[in-house]
Order: C-alpha cells, then structure tokens, then sequence
C-alpha cells in the first residue's frame, strides 16, 4: 500500500481545501465544496474565503446569509459553522444524537431528571411565533417550567441541540457586530429538517462519508470522527468502501480517499496563505501533523489565526489599526517573508477596503 508522507498529505488538504491554488468559484459553490466553514467568530469565515477564492467578494456571503441559501448553525462538534441550507437540511438530523452528547457531557448534572422531549416541544412552542431570540430569552421563557438548571444550561440544550436554528441576521453580515438571534430552521427555510432514513441505513453517513473526503482526504476514520463529532460512522465507510482507494500514512494508519480527487506532487509549491481562527483546514483532523507542527497544535484551538508558508503552519497574525502584524513560529527565509508581507498587504487592503495595506512581520 502507498505510503503518502506528511508533505504529500498536506499538498493534498490545501488542494481540497481550494489553498494550493485560489477557486474561481462562486461562493455558494465554495461553501458546499468545503462542506462548511466553521464559524463561531462571526468575521473569520470572509477571510477564510478570502484566502480561497479569486476576486472573493464579502457582500456575496453576506447576500447569501439574508436569502437564506447559507445559515449560520450549530452542527459539526457542536460548534457553529457555516452551511449551505441544503447541507443543513440534510444533515441536521444525523448530528442530533450528537449534539445532546456534547451538551449533556458540560451540563449533565444541572438537567438530570429534566425530560428532553419534553423540554424540546416546549421550547418548539416558544419558538413558533417565527420572532429570533437570543439563547438566554428562550431559557427564561421555559425557567419557570424547570427552575433547578439555570438558564445558561436550559439554553445550551434548546439551541445547540435539541431545536434546529439558525442564527438570524445581521448576525454574521460583512463588518457587521450583532448578538446571536435564533430562528427556527422549519421557519427560515420553509420546511422541516430531513428525518432519519426509516429503514436504518444511513444514507446521509455515507454522503458525509464522500463530502469529507473530497474537501480533506486522503484521511483515515480518525479524522473524519474529529471532523463531525459522529461516533456511529463505521458502517457507513463500509458501506462506500468499495467505492474508495487506500493509501497508508507514516504512522501506519490506513487512510481512504476517493479514486479521483486531486494528490498533487508532494514538491508542488505552496503559496502564502493567511488562514482564520478556528480553520477547519487545521481542525478538521484528528492527526494534524501534515499541516502544523505537534509543537504548536494548541494553536489551532486557541482561536489564533495562522500563516502558512510552504503549506505549513509557519507565523501568526492579528490585525492593529489596520495593519497586519505577523508573528513568525520559526526563522523565515528572505523569500519568504516578501511572500508573507506581500500576502499580508492584500489582506491589510481587503479587511480596510482598501483604506491600507500595510503589514509588519516580526523578527524571530
């Protein structure tokens, strides 16, 4: 079995991940592509786009968000991401079981004894007036119903599990601050989420299954679990296996891939790329080693945006005054510190509207 070492695999992720070479796309098309983007930090899924797409417009996301064609959701591992309406019909379902896990597993003493079906239509009937509310109004709708677990543990489970929503504009709008309204999703969108398939198989598994891969393979079962949070995905990669070729990584592990999906020489040059808090470029792996060194993993979960150099994770970045400060992990070649500034300069421009460009890479 081929053996893909930590270079080929990273060409291969900034290939899917529309990094090796920018997309022309249209942004709807990205977003499904990348089979969402995450997106807690309501700014960060424009500069994420931004490094992937050629002439990315911001305002085309922002239209997306008020037509209702994306919606701003808790989904993978219990986070917010940004999903196509479509993806988020679809797959909203198969995460249920998961995000009252994750919930459960912060606040299972406060809601013990609390019926969650129960506790879910009373939320629902609150809900179904179609009027957005914040977490902690919804909570204090249903407080006087269950008293004993606090607002902040009432809410937690209505709105990052037990009800589809999404998060109403202008939350998410191009340079827009705005606090988290929620909305049903059977509202926003016009319909109910997709049930279960009722005769047990798991045809929305299997299409995660494809979808993953193709925005991040070559990948082993591990990473796809680290990516969406679902434990119950075995059978359905056995269900496609037949369908996708086999590589080993340097550890040993078995990883799966789709027959034709792009694995660029691992010598294909890499350019700057400016990457946002929480990319899933990074996070949607359990072994990230073929994209950051193990030494500075924690950066990938601390919300601190990174810069890759030669498809690595190579310097940090944060913005001042509108000006790009770059703040390299390791010793830069001259080359490519001019590559990383002159990256920095059109990020500087794009984030001020063209109001600056400048940029300030640090000295190790």
């Amino acid at each position: 079995m081929t053996v893909l070492d930590a270079r080929a695999l990273g060409r291969a992720t900034l290939a899917r991940q529309l990094l090796l070479d920018r997309a022309d796309l249209p942004v709807l098309d990205a977003v499904a592509h990348l089979a969402g983007l995450q997106a807690q930090e309501p700014q960060e899924p424009f500069v994420g786009l931004w490094s992937r797409l050629r002439a990315f417009d911001p305002t085309a996301l922002s239209d997306l968000l008020v037509q209702r064609r994306v919606v701003r959701t808790h989904l993978m591992r219990r986070t917010v991401h940004l999903v196509t309406s479509e993806d988020v019909l679809a797959w909203r379902a198969r995460h249920g079981a998961m995000l009252r896990q994750r919930v459960l597993g912060v606040y299972r003493n406060e809601l013990d004894g609390v019926d969650l079906d129960e506790l879910a239509a009373a939320g629902r009937a609150v809900m179904a007036d179609d009027e957005p509310r914040s977490m902690t109004e919804l909570a204090r709708a249903l407080a006087g119903r269950w008293p004993a677990p606090g607002p902040r543990a009432l809410g937690e489970m209505l709105i990052a599990a037990l009800l589809p929503v999404a998060q109403a504009p202008p939350r998410g709008l191009w340079r827009t601050k705005a606090g988290v309204r929620n909305v049903l999703l059977s509202s926003w969108l016009g319909r109910e989420i997709d049930p279960p398939s009722p005769d047990g198989s798991d045809p929305v598994g299997q299409a995660l299954v494809r979808r993953y891969l193709a925005a991040y393979g070559p990948a082993a079962s591990a990473d796809l679990r680290a990516w969406c949070g679902l434990a119950g995905l075995p059978a359905a990669v056995a269900a496609v296996r037949e369908e996708l070729v086999s590589f080993r990584d340097e550890r040993g592990r078995e990883l799966l891939d789709l027959p034709d999906a792009p694995r660029p020489d691992p010598d294909t040059p890499a350019p700057v790329r400016f990457l946002p808090a929480f990319d899933n470029a990074i996070l949607g792996y359990d072994d990230r080693s073929r994209i950051i060194d193990d030494v500075h993993r924690g950066l990938s979960v601390a919300g601190e945006r990174v810069v890759l150099v030669d498809g690595r994770v190579a310097a940090t970045w944060t913005v001042e005054d509108d000006t790009v400060l770059v703040s390299p992990l390791r010793r830069l070649s001259g080359a490519d510190r001019t590559a990383v500034a002159e990256q920095g300069r059109e990020l500087a421009s794009f984030l001020s509207d063209h109001e600056s460009d400048r940029v300030r890479v640090t000295r190790t």
